[in-house]
This record gives C-alpha cells, sequence and structure tokens, in this order.
C-alpha cells in the first residue's frame, strides 16, 4: 500500500522513497492534540519482538501522561533501554539506516531522528566449513553475518592492535566491507595498497567476495589466484599475525586473504595441528599430486603419440595392444574422458546432495568401462584420467584446484600438437608467468624466487614450531 504522508517534510521524503514497499511501517502516536512521536522501521529487516518492547512501549508509558513532555524525545532517551545509535536529520541518512535494519524516532515537532539498532536475529547458526575439512583443529566456520564473523576473529585474536576498516561498497546493495589487520605486523604499503583498491571499486552490488577478487586482483588474465578465500577464522587469525591482510565481505561467509605466494597453496590449516614430521610428507604429497595432475596426461600424450621409443618394450606392446582397437589418437582420447569427467564433476556439485555423490561415482565406473568395452578408450586412459582427477582434489584451496586443471588442459594442448617439446615449451611459459607474477607486491614464488633461505622453515618444510622462527610479510615484501 502506498505511503500516504503525515505532513512532516522528513518523514514524507523517506516515505516517497520506501512508501511503495510493503514492508515500510509508519507508526504515530500522539501524546497530545499538537503533538506526535512518529515510529519508522522496514518490518522485514527488523525484530518485531524488540521494537514492541524496547520502543513501543516507553512511547505507550509517555502517552499516558497527564502533562505531555514539552521535550519528549529527551525523556524518550532515558526512558528505552537502548541508546541511540545517532541523530540525525537528513532524509538520505535514514533511508541508508532503515535499510540497514534501523528504527527511527521522531516527533512532530523535533527536527533531529534517533536511530535504534534492532535488527532481526535470522542468520545461520556456526558450524564446519564445508569447502575446508579438518581433522583436528576448530571445526567453527565463518558464516553470513560479517558481525558475527569478526565476533570469531575477535575471540580468538584478542589484542588492541587488530584494527577493523568498514567501507561501505556498491552503489546498490550498499555492502560492508572490513578491511582486517595487525597493526606493525602487516606492512603499511600493503595495508595502504588494498585500501586504495577497496576504495577505488565502482560497482553497483557486491554480493559476494568473488565480486572484490576480480576487482582488487593484480592481474586478470592469470589462472592462478592471487588472494586465498577462506571460510576458517583460525586460518584467517593465523595470517593476520604473519602479517597478511584480511577482507571480511557482508553476505558471504567466504574471507580473502592476501598477498600470498605460489607455495601457500599447498598449506593447510590442518599442518599447525599436526607434529612437524607429519605435516611436512602432507605438504610433499600435495606437492607430488599438483605435478601428476597437471603433467601425467599430457606425459601421456606425448609419448605415446610422438616417443614411444622412451617406453619399456613390455610396456609398450601392452598399450599397442590396447589401442588396437582405438579409433581415435591419444589426445582426442584423452579429451574425451577429461570432458567426461567434467561433466560427472559438475553434475555431483549440482544434483541433489543425497543422490548427486553416488550417482557421479557410478557414472564414472559405467561410464569408463563401457567406453572401454566399446573400444572407444585404452585402459590405460582411464588410470590416467583417474589419477588426474583424483590429484586435482588433493588441493587444500578450491580455486587453486580449478588453476591445475586449467594448466593441464594447456599442457595437454601443446603435447597434442608438439609432444615433450611442447610440453616443455609450456612448462618454461608457466615458470616465467609465475616469475612474473605478483599479489600486493609481493612475488609470486617468494621465497624460491628470490631466494629467501629463511624462510623455507614453512614453505615445503615445516620446521618444529620451537626452532620457527616468525617471518611476517612485511620482511617478505622488503625482500
Amino acid at each position: 500500500m502506498a505511503f500516504n504522508g503525515t505532513g512532516i517534510p522528513v518523514i514524507d521524503e523517506i516515505g516517497e522513497r520506501l512508501g511503495l514497499s510493503p514492508d515500510f511501517v509508519c507508526r504515530e502516536f500522539p501524546l497530545n492534540p499538537a503533538r506526535s512521536v512518529y515510529c519508522i522501521y522496514l518490518a522485514s529487516v527488523v525484530s518485531a519482538e524488540q521494537i514492541n518492547e524496547f520502543i513501543i512501549t516507553p512511547i505507550v508509558q509517555l502517552s499516558q501522561y497527564k502533562e505531555s513532555p514539552e521535550d519528549p524525545m529527551s525523556l524518550l532517551k532515558t526512558m528505552i533501554p537502548h541508546a541511540p545509535l545517532s541523530e540525525l536529520d537528513d532524509a538520505s541518512d535514514g533511508v541508508r539506516l532503515l535499510l540497514e535494519g534501523h528504527c527511527l524516532l521522531l516527533s512532530s515537532f523535533d527536527t533531529p531522528i534517533l536511530s535504534y539498532e534492532l535488527t532481526n536475529g535470522e542468520h545461520r547458526s556456526v558450524s564446519e566449513p564445508t569447502t575446508e575439512a579438518s581433522i583436528r583443529g576448530p571445526r567453527e566456520g565463518f558464516v553470513e553475518d560479517v558481525s558475527r564473523n569478526v565476533a570469531l576473529i575477535r575471540k580468538r585474536l584478542k589484542s588492541e592492535r587488530l584494527i577493523f576498516e568498514e567501507l561501505i561498497i556498491g552503489t546498490e546493495t550498499k555492502t560492508k566491507v572490513y578491511l582486517t589487520y595487525v597493526a606493525n605486523i602487516a606492512p603499511p604499503q600493503v595495508v595502504d595498497e588494498f585500501r586504495k583498491r577497496l576504495n577505488a571499486i565502482h560497482a553497483d552490488s557486491i554480493l559476494e567476495s568473488s565480486y572484490i577478487e576480480e576487482w582488487i586482483q593484480d592481474t586478470a588474465v592469470s589462472p592462478f589466484p592471487q588472494l586465498i578465500a577462506t571460510e576458517r577464522p583460525d586460518s584467517v587469525v593465523a595470517q593476520l599475525l604473519e602479517g597478511q591482510v584480511v577482507v571480511l565481505t557482508d553476505g558471504t561467509p567466504i574471507a580473502l586473504l592476501g598477498p600470498v605466494t605460489f607455495f601457500q597453496f599447498f598449506n593447510s590449516p590442518e599442518d599447525y595441528y599436526q607434529r612437524a614430521d607429519i605435516a611436512t610428507l602432507s605438504r610433499w604429497l600435495r606437492l607430488l599430486a599438483f605435478i601428476l595432475s597437471i603433467f601425467v596426461p599430457s606425459l601421456y600424450i606425448s609419448v605415446v603419440s610422438y616417443h614411444p621409443e622412451l617406453l619399456p618394450n613390455s610396456l609398450l606392446i601392452s598399450l599397442a595392444a590396447q589401442r588396437e582397437e582405438v579409433p581415435f589418437p591419444a589426445f582426442i582420447e584423452a579429451g574425451i574422458m577429461i570432458v567426461t569427467f567434467e561433466i560427472l564433476r559438475e553434475a555431483g556439485l549440482r544434483m541433489p546432495r543425497i543422490a548427486g555423490q553416488s550417482i557421479s561415482i557410478v557414472g564414472a565406473l559405467v561410464l569408463g568401462e563401457a567406453a572401454v568395452e566399446a573400444g572407444l578408450v585404452s585402459a590405460a586412459m582411464v588410470i590416467v584420467v583417474s589419477l588426474t582427477a583424483i590429484s586435482n582434489f588433493v588441493s587444500p584451496i578450491y580455486g587453486f584446484g580449478i588453476a591445475q586443471r586449467i594448466v593441464q588442459y594447456g599442457f595437454m594442448i601443446l603435447s597434442g600438437l608438439m609432444g615433450l617439446f611442447g610440453l616443455m615449451c609450456g612448462v618454461f611459459l608457466v615458470l616465467v608467468h609465475l616469475a612474473s607474477l605478483r599479489s600486493f607486491g609481493v612475488k609470486y614464488l617468494t621465497p624460491v624466487a628470490p631466494l629467501n633461505l629463511s624462510r623455507w622453515q614453512d614453505t615445503l618444510v615445516r620446521v618444529p614450531r620451537y626452532m620457527m622462527k616468525r617471518y611476517s610479510n612485511r620482511r617478505l615484501h622488503n625482500k
């Protein structure tokens, strides 16, 4: 129902902007024939119980006074248990506060508007992260409410040097974004660069942290992520203490960490909850899985198509027998299997959770066996694709796993065109790209290029904690 107006300019201006909304409420409480108090709010974003208990009840009590007070707003300040967050007399600020879950109080004669935050409590409870499973360690994950995410960080990092800078980004969504860092640990030049890039964002909507990631990353033409996306508060706190900067976005449980290096994507938060030798072994396994995922299909294509003399005679005879009835070259054969597996992967993600996993597994087994029996692919190719697919899932950071697949496809194409020579050209191009890539001024291949042996204590090897010296990103950035 349209807003009819009250005759008070500020209220009417707010009503003109929000009056067509069905959840816009403007309640009038007469104190005497000449004076009224108005309560304005959006019913969909405030708590009705708190409105009735903390706002409406004191106003009703005030209206029952025998003599109307000369300054009802000052008296209401003392009667309402919550202190007003702000006093304003601008309709634009009033509209913004209403959309954020505030209740506005004003008198028919007083221009200042009292604002009380009474946001409803509908939000997802803190639960275990779904994308970063852990055997040992905290099980709490971020939620969509940025205020609760701030509380999860403060619970673990009780430091007066922990800074949260609030920014409002998005002309339409007006999304709260917090730039988070620890003063005197995070490099000032990195913090300034984050702040500069966030302030330079000109967008009408910010619905998820990926929107911000695309705006502030150093380059958009690289398959490798330049920020770490995580929903684990313990991981965020650990990186804050190492000098990294965190971006928290309202409406998403995913936080962004930066600057990052290539070798950080092989580290898992669980590495710091295990013994040093176990953590080191896990990192080597992740590196081995990375190498297998990007090289195994391309090596198979190169050797089978261009360099069969590199294989032992017994293995060569076995592969030749398997491929005798396959009508496609190795590159096409690998492409068919990789595309089929990608379709099964996407189907498993989009299908209902109850049936998705079982159908994807059964589909992979049935299709693989049927393809071999039909002579479309060889059994060796099924093994190669299966090993590659499993290795892709070893990466603890989902975005880095996607980068592995993109590099893998590029190496397969080069191997199909030029054999091992094409594969070596691809390796050279990737190394050059990684060496030239930066994340907020930090070189991507640090501490390998440039070489910094002092930081190898927590790269592919994690030394015992009592032997570890802390080297923050302040020192990393200055190297």
